[in-house]
């Protein structure tokens, strides 16, 4: 049974027990607590926790959610049954059914014939656990469903109780397992051996909400929540696995395409040798979630989710390399899982170009990553055996895969062929300290849900509904009023205070617009509202402070938008739409949004691409854009499906989980046409000239659009314009002539510092000679030391250290230089000859030995070293210092 039908099997049987199919929500989701969505019932937590009324008839919903998890991606390949992206199938219920629906729901899927829509499973190979005390739970698996009393085990709470290891909702749990044959191990069940038995459904129970606490058994149950909740998984791959008669999840039909392009390109056999195993399963795997969270707006970088992404990407050329690949693999790999995973995602297919280039760009570059780290490991080597030893440091592996991003096990590879051994344990050492960093990093920065529990009767009870469309002042009543956290009845003045109202016309923040600015006013009391935020997607919170009087709950009270502002934020806000339309215009459709902000005036949009725009594209993009605002455009919006809107071709923002309605914004027709819940103009004239400032890269993979709109526009072009008069009075030009004008400046300028450094370079020619005088014989070896004239660059300190070598040739001697600037600093150098070196003089241990008087530090390589100091009076002695440790040799 192939793994798209099994997904279609599983939705069917839940639709036709009752239950609202709920599509995926996207891979990264609104939650301070997670990189990534990392199980099924992540998009249906303010359920669960009873801040939110689900908004199913029947209170229950089926869903096949996308998953990934990162936290053992070491682990991907060596077990047969881990895999970083994964596709959780479950079933849940909001206070409808408990545990006997679970059970019964589960086990009907399971074990029904595959004629009536089940998986076929023989019931006599399965197995089940509950936990310790859950005696209702065992009692329905024996007598209700009819399982032998010896195939339930119970297991404690690091087994058999589930929490999302941060606070939130828990509950004791029932896992289902298969039994695969005494061939994969041990018998026992689950409880004897987990890789014989494997684990393919998790029904949870949930019914309580913990609290803080580190691991999956030492947290405290904070009570029960609201209503007694299912939330089940089943995993996809998993159940692929069995019914497909495969070894293991990377051998089933999604993945196992891409093993066999992997052999293709590497040239070596899957199943040859276990080593080689586990790489072809970590490129299947982090092909997979690699292209996964392209899809759903990841790029490759040094932070948070991008650095996931960077890591498995990195993964795959290693993996590939270490297999005998020689060339670029990534394209082939991630074409070849796009094509198992479109039928099940059709979205691919609409991204397939954008995908390929972010994977195929960040492959070339850390290509070029390996081949500088190859020169880097090539020089540490030469390093380690001039010093007679046979092992590369565990610092300069760590070094190598740190700051250059070098892989160990490359390392180690290339380190056998030299005839050298890595201190692994040094290397392993150092890494264990970069992750318990890391992890303590993230502990920090984790804080588990915000503590809406004080919105929750307002979220469910009282929604606000927002006019703004339409209206900028309308009447409403104080619903509730909130202060350091808490309710309160009254607020007076000179107070902050968050209020809630039943009807408002002010936006609050979202999809990239700023909340509005206006006023409350109520009687002689008058509110500034200095923000507006949403809460639960349901409830409108105005942040303001009480400017004079006081406001209670249950009064009416006018709601008022800043009308400058909404207009100014109108403008950037369908500016940025027009702007989004001209990028694709001149880039194609990969070039796809990743971000936007607009505020009264200004707007910056954010866009996945690997390369810079060109001038001239950028020139481009402004021209249609003011185009489009000269053209007077209608600006429509209208409501409708969501299947409906992507039909017509409307773009979606990434990340954002949208419902079955959604509101729909079109800037003359095709031109543009977007989901969007903003306020805009009405006529695109009516946005003013836009200005784009220019674009930077803000993070790998993604550039930045920046501009002004409106009456912000027209100040800047005023400012551009008055600096251009500026500058043709200064340069006596006409306008139009300032580049040719400046063209020349600039060439006069180049060839008169050209001139000054040949002179300078001229000067130090000459006074070599002179330094060449003050050479002395100090032991075994010709000692120089000279200051040089004060503010004597070190780039030039170095140039007059090579002339004097190349004038010494192969005899034994020292030189040092040092100099002063006039901001204190003391920079100095220590160079040694070849004969001196094989004396054994160390250009940088010298470096030390001078940089002591003069209170700095350097280093270098043995036969010229840097430094710098702060004490200029010091360096008399330096130099004496150095001629001390000479002598003594």
């Amino acid at each position: 049974m192939q793994t798209h039908e099994i997904r279609e099997r599983f939705i069917a049987h839940f639709v036709k027990a009752g239950h609202v199919e709920v599509p995926s929500a996207p891979l990264i989701l609104d939650d301070p607590n997670l990189l990534f969505v990392n199980a099924g019932m992540v998009p249906f937590k303010p359920y669960f926790l009873g801040q939110q009324n689900p908004p199913f008839a029947s209170g229950t919903a089926t869903s096949i959610q996308k998953c990934v998890r990162t936290l053992d991606i070491e682990e991907v390949g060596i077990t047969t049954r881990h895999n970083t992206f994964f596709q959780m199938a479950g079933n849940f219920s909001f206070g409808q059914y408990f545990k006997e629906g679970a059970i019964t729901h589960a086990w009907n899927l399971l074990t029904g014939s595959v004629a009536d829509g089940g998986f076929g499973m023989d019931p006599d190979r399965l197995w089940v656990t509950v936990y310790l005390d859950d005696d209702e739970a065992a009692d329905i698996w024996e007598k209700k469903i009819g399982l032998p009393k010896e195939r339930i085990q119970r297991l404690g709470m690091a087994d058999n109780y589930w929490s999302m290891g941060i606070p939130g909702p828990c509950g004791p749990c029932s896992e289902i397992y298969y039994d695969r044959g005494p061939e994969y191990g041990a018998d026992g069940g689950p409880e004897a051996d987990d890789n014989r038995y494997m684990e393919i459904w998790n029904l949870v129970f949930m019914q309580n909400e913990r609290g803080e606490g580190i691991g999956k058994d030492n947290f405290e149950i904070l009570g029960p929540l609201p209503k007694k909740n299912i939330d089940t998984g089943l995993g996809i791959e998993r159940v692929a696995c069995l019914l497909q008669g495969v070894e293991n999840v990377y051998e089933t039909d999604l993945l196992r395409p891409v093993i066999d392009v992997a052999e293709q390109l590497t040239g070596a056999t899957y199943g040859a040798k276990h080593a080689d195993d586990i790489r072809f399963r970590v490129i299947a795997d982090h092909s997979r979630t690699a292209m996964m969270l392209i899809l759903d707006g990841v790029t490759p970088g040094n932070e948070g989710r991008g650095y996931i992404l960077r890591r498995l990407l990195r993964r795959i050329i290693r993996s590939a390399r270490l297999l005998g690949a020689t060339g670029e693999t990534m394209e082939r790999f991630i074409a070849t899982i796009m094509d198992t995973m479109t039928p099940s995602y059709p979205e691919i297919a609409d991204s397939r170009g954008r995908i390929l280039d972010t994977a195929v760009t960040e492959e070339k570059a850390f290509l070029r990553t390996l081949e500088s780290g190859t020169h880097l490991f090539e020089r540490a080597a030469e390093s380690v055996r001039s010093s007679g030893a046979k092992t590369l440091a565990g610092d300069q592996a760590f070094a190598l895969h740190d700051t250059y991003g070098f892989p160990i096990d490359l390392t180690m590879e290339m380190a056998a062929e030299a005839g050298l051994e890595v201190d692994r344990a040094g290397f392993d050492a150092l890494m264990a300290e970069q992750r318990d960093r890391a992890k303590a990093d993230s502990r920090a920065k984790k804080h588990g849900h915000a503590d809406l529990s004080v919105y929750r009767e307002f979220v469910d009870e009282h929604p606000t509904v927002f006019v703004g469309y339409d209206n900028l002042k309308a009447e409403g009543r104080v619903l509730g009023l909130l202060q350091g956290g808490a309710t309160v009845t009254r607020a007076a003045e000179g107070t902050d205070v968050e209020v809630i109202l039943d009807i408002t016309p002010m936006y609050a923040e979202a999809g990239g617009q700023l909340g509005d600015r206006g006023a409350i006013t109520l009687g002689d009391t008058r509110l500034r509202v200095n923000d507006v935020q949403k809460i639960g997607k349901k409830l409108w919170v105005h942040k303001a402070t009480v400017e004079n009087g006081e406001i209670g709950v249950g009064e009416q009270a006018l709601a008022s938008v800043d009308e400058g502002w909404r207009h100014a934020a109108r403008q950037a806000h369908s500016g940025t739409h027009l702007i989004h339309a001209a990028l694709r215009q001149v880039l194609g459709p990969n070039a796809v949004q990743a971000g936007s902000m607009n505020k009264p005036g200004y707007l910056r949009f954010d866009f996945n691409s690997a390369r810079a725009l060109t001038p001239e594209q950028l020139t481009e993009i402004e021209t249609i854009t003011n185009q489009a605002v000269d053209a007077d455009w209608a600006v429509n919006t209208f409501e409708t499906s969501l299947d409906e809107a992507k039909a017509m071709g409307a773009l979606a923002l990434f990340g954002e989980n949208y419902g079955d309605r959604v509101r729909v914004v079109e800037i003359g027709g095709p031109f543009s046409m977007e989901l969007c819940g903003g306020t805009h103009v009405a006529h695109s004239s009516q946005i003013g000239p836009v200005s784009v400032l220019g674009e930077a890269s803000v993070g790998s993979g993604v550039r930045r659009i920046e501009a002004y709109s409106g009456l912000d526009s027209f100040r800047y072009l005023s400012r551009e314009r008055a600096l251009v008069e500026g500058l043709a009075t200064s340069l006596k030009a006409p306008s139009d002539e300032l580049p040719d004008r400046i063209a020349q400046l600039t060439e006069k300028l180049k060839a008169a510092e050209k001139e000054i450094a040949a002179l300078h370079r001229r000067q130090l020619a000459a006074a070599t000679a002179d330094y060449l005088k003050q050479a002395r014989q100090v032991g075994d070896f010709t000692l120089l030391t000279a200051r040089l004239p004060e503010g004597t660059a070190g780039g030039d300190l170095r140039t007059v250290a090579t002339d004097l070598k190349n004038r010494i040739g192969a005899e034994p001697a020292v030189i040092v230089l040092a100099t002063a600037d006039d901001r204190g600093k003391v920079p100095f150098l220590v160079a040694a000859t070849g004969g001196a070196v094989e004396r054994g003089v160390r250009a940088g241990d010298l470096i030390r030995v001078f940089g002591g008087p003069v209170g700095g530090r350097g280093g270098g390589k043995p036969d010229m070293a840097q430094g710098s100091g702060s004490d200029a009076s010091g360096i008399d002695a330096g130099f004496r210092a150095v001629e001390d440790d000479l002598r003594n040799r």
